[in-house]
C-alpha cells in the first residue's frame, strides 16, 4: 500500500479512529473510559448496539456489562445483564480472538434472547487484553445496512487496543489516587496526634486537659459545639464543652441510656446520626435548645476501656452539610490520642488524691506519736507522782511534791499549745501571715540542739482590709513550716533565709538554706514534697525545688487574691 502523501488529508474513518484515540487514552476515569469507547466504536463502525463486558477475576464470566444504543427504560424491562454464556462466552476463554457473525439467531452457541430485548443478528466481538491479559470484550451488533467487514474489525481491535491502554491507565492512576488518600489519612493522623501532644504537652490537671481536648476536636471538624462525657460508675458526665455548650452543664449527670453517646461508648467505635432524638434532655440542657441536624460521637478508649465519648453537633457551616465517614475518621483517630491524655491525667489526679490521703494520715499519726509519746506519758507519770503524794503525811514534802507537778502541768500546757501553733497557729489568725511567720521563726530558733540562724525578709504588715485571702495565707504558711521543719531537722544549714514577697498580682514565698541537700528520688514520710507541690497548684500557683551539695531552694509563686 503506498504511503499517504503528506500533504493530503486522511480519510474520515482514519480521522474519526485517530479521534477517538485522543479522547479515550487522554482519560483517566474508568467509566469514562467505557463510555468513549462505546461511542467511538459506534461511530467509527455503524454499529446500531455496543457494549462492553468486563471479566471477573476468574476470567470465567462477566462481572460488569456496559451498553450503548438500548433505550434505559427498555434495558430495565429486559432484566439483568449477561454474564457472558452463549456467543458472548466464545470470547471468554484462554485464547480469545476476533468473533463475525453474519447471524447470531443461526450460530450453535446462540441461547436467544430475553423478553423485551431488541432482535439482534449481525455480530462483532474484539477482545480487551491489559499486558497480555483478558481484561474484557468489545461487542457490536447490527451494523446499519451491511455486513461488519475487515475493515471494521481491525477498528474494533484497535479501539480495544486503545482502551486496554487506557483502562490500564485510569486503574493505575486510581491505584496512586488511594495511595495518595491512604497517605494524605495517615498524614493527617499524624497531625491530628502531633496536635494533641503538642496541644496536652506536659499537661496532667485534668480540666485543662479536658478543655485543650474539646477546642481543637472542635476545629478539627469544624463543629458549631463538642462536648466530652466521661463514664462514672453507670453515669455519664459532661466534663468539658466549646461551642454553644452551656459551661453550666459541665457536672451534669446522666444515665447511660440510648443515646449517640452510649451507642458510641458500648460499641466502641464512631456513631453518626441525623436522629436529633437521640439527643436525650440531659443533652439538650448542655447544648440548649437550637436545632440540631447532625451528632457525631467517638468513644475514648484506653486499653480496651471506654472512658467516655467526645460528641460534635453539626457543622459550623451549613453549607458543608453533615459529618462524612472522613469526620468520623478523624475525630476517631483524635479520640484515640484524647483517651490516652485523659488516662493519664485521671491517672495523675487519682495519685494525687492517694498521696494527699496518705500525707493526711502520715500527720496525723506523728500527732497522736506525739500525744502519746509526749503528752499522755508525762500526764500518766503525774497521776501517779499526785497519788503518791496523797499517801504521805509529811507536809513540806507534799508541797514539794505539788511543785514538782506544777512544772510537770506547766511543761504540758507548754507542749501542747507547740501542737495547737503547729496544727493552726492563733497569730495567723489574729495578726496576720507576716506576724506568724516571723512568730515560727522564732520557734525553729528556739528548737533544742543546734538550730541555723533564720534570717526574715517580709514585707511591713499589711492592714486587714489588706490581707491576703485566707487559702492563700493558710498555704503559704504551711509551705514555709514544712520547708523549715525540713531544713532544722534534715538539711544540715547553718543558714536560712525565709523570703515573702508581693510583685503583680502574685505572692512568692522562698525558703533557701546553705544545707548539705538531698536525694529527690529518696522516699520520705509525713506532709512531703508531693503536698507541697499540691497545695500551691490547688490554688493555681506553681512550686519550684532545687537541690544540691550547696543547699536548697524552695520557691512557690501563689495568686494574690484579698
Amino acid at each position: 500500500m503506498a504511503a499517504a502523501h503528506p500533504g493530503r488529508a486522511l480519510p474520515a474513518s482514519a480521522e474519526a479512529l485517530l479521534s477517538a484515540a485522543r479522547s479515550i487514552v487522554t482519560e483517566l476515569d474508568l467509566d469514562a473510559v467505557l463510555e468513549r469507547l462505546l461511542d467511538a466504536a459506534i461511530d467509527t463502525t455503524g454499529a446500531r448496539y455496543a457494549a462492553i463486558g468486563v471479566l471477573d477475576e476468574s476470567r470465567s464470566s462477566l462481572e460488569r456489562f456496559v451498553t450503548r444504543g438500548i433505550p434505559e427504560a427498555q434495558a430495565a424491562h429486559i432484566g439483568d445483564l449477561p454474564r457472558g454464556r452463549g456467543i458472548l462466552g466464545l470470547l471468554i476463554k484462554d485464547d480469545p480472538r476476533p468473533l463475525r457473525l453474519s447471524s447470531v439467531s443461526r450460530h450453535s452457541h446462540s441461547y436467544g434472547f430475553p423478553p423485551g430485548h431488541p432482535p439482534m443478528e449481525r455480530f462483532l466481538g474484539v477482545p480487551i487484553l491489559i499486558r497480555g491479559e483478558p481484561w474484557g470484550n468489545l461487542y457490536l451488533t447490527d451494523k446499519v445496512d451491511a455486513e461488519f467487514d475487515d475493515e471494521d474489525e481491525r477498528a474494533a481491535m484497535l479501539l480495544a487496543e486503545w482502551a486496554a491502554v487506557a483502562v490500564d491507565n485510569a486503574r493505575q492512576f486510581q491505584r496512586s489516587e488511594r495511595r495518595r488518600v491512604e497517605l494524605e489519612r495517615a498524614t493527617q493522623t499524624l497531625e491530628v496526634t502531633t496536635e494533641i501532644a503538642r496541644a496536652v504537652g506536659g499537661e496532667t490537671d485534668l480540666d485543662k486537659v479536658l478543655e485543650l481536648l474539646v477546642k481543637r476536636a472542635r476545629a478539627l471538624v469544624d463543629a458549631r459545639a463538642v462536648a466530652i462525657a466521661l463514664v462514672d460508675d453507670a453515669d455519664l458526665v459532661f466534663a468539658a464543652g466549646a461551642g454553644f455548650f452551656d459551661q453550666e452543664a459541665v457536672g451534669t449527670r446522666a444515665p447511660l441510656d440510648r443515646s449517640v453517646l452510649a451507642r458510641a461508648i458500648s460499641g466502641l467505635r464512631p456513631t453518626r446520626s441525623d436522629d436529633v432524638e437521640l439527643r436525650r434532655p440531659w443533652e439538650r440542657n448542655a447544648f440548649g435548645e437550637e436545632h440540631a441536624d447532625t451528632l457525631l460521637a467517638v468513644p475514648l478508649v484506653s486499653k480496651g476501656r471506654a472512658l467516655g465519648a467526645l460528641l460534635a453537633v453539626d457543622r459550623t457551616d451549613p453549607a458543608l452539610g453533615g459529618f462524612t465517614p472522613d469526620d468520623a475518621r478523624l475525630l476517631a483517630a483524635f479520640g484515640a490520642s484524647a483517651a490516652t491524655a485523659v488516662a493519664t491525667a485521671q491517672a495523675v489526679a487519682d495519685d494525687r488524691v492517694r498521696e494527699a490521703i496518705g500525707a493526711g494520715e502520715r500527720e496525723r499519726t506523728r500527732w497522736a506519736r506525739e500525744l502519746h509519746d509526749e503528752t499522755l506519758q508525762e500526764l500518766a507519770a503525774l497521776a501517779i507522782h499526785l497519788t503518791s503524794l496523797k499517801r504521805r503525811d509529811d507536809v513540806p514534802a507534799i508541797k514539794q511534791g505539788i511543785d514538782v507537778g506544777l512544772e510537770k502541768v506547766q511543761a504540758q500546757i507548754t507542749s501542747l499549745r507547740r501542737l495547737i501553733t503547729d496544727l493552726r497557729p492563733a497569730d495567723l489568725d489574729e495578726l496576720g501571715l507576716e506576724a506568724a511567720l516571723r512568730a515560727l521563726a522564732d520557734r525553729h530558733r528556739d528548737l533544742p540542739g543546734r538550730a541555723p540562724e533564720i534570717a526574715l525578709d517580709l514585707p511591713a504588715a499589711p492592714s486587714l482590709e489588706g490581707r491576703l485571702a485566707t487559702e492563700i495565707e493558710t498555704t503559704i504558711y504551711r509551705l514555709a513550716q514544712e520547708a523549715l521543719g525540713n531544713v532544722v531537722k534534715h538539711a544540715g544549714a547553718s543558714r536560712v533565709v525565709l523570703r515573702l514577697a508581693h510583685t503583680s498580682g502574685r505572692v512568692e514565698l522562698e525558703v533557701a538554706d546553705d544545707g548539705s541537700g538531698f536525694d529527690r528520688e529518696r522516699p520520705t514520710s509525713g506532709f512531703g514534697l508531693v503536698g507541697m507541690r499540691e497545695r500551691a497548684e490547688l490554688l493555681g500557683g506553681s512550686f519550684e525545688l532545687a537541690t544540691s551539695e550547696e543547699g536548697t531552694r524552695v520557691r512557690a509563686v501563689l495568686p494574690a487574691r484579698r
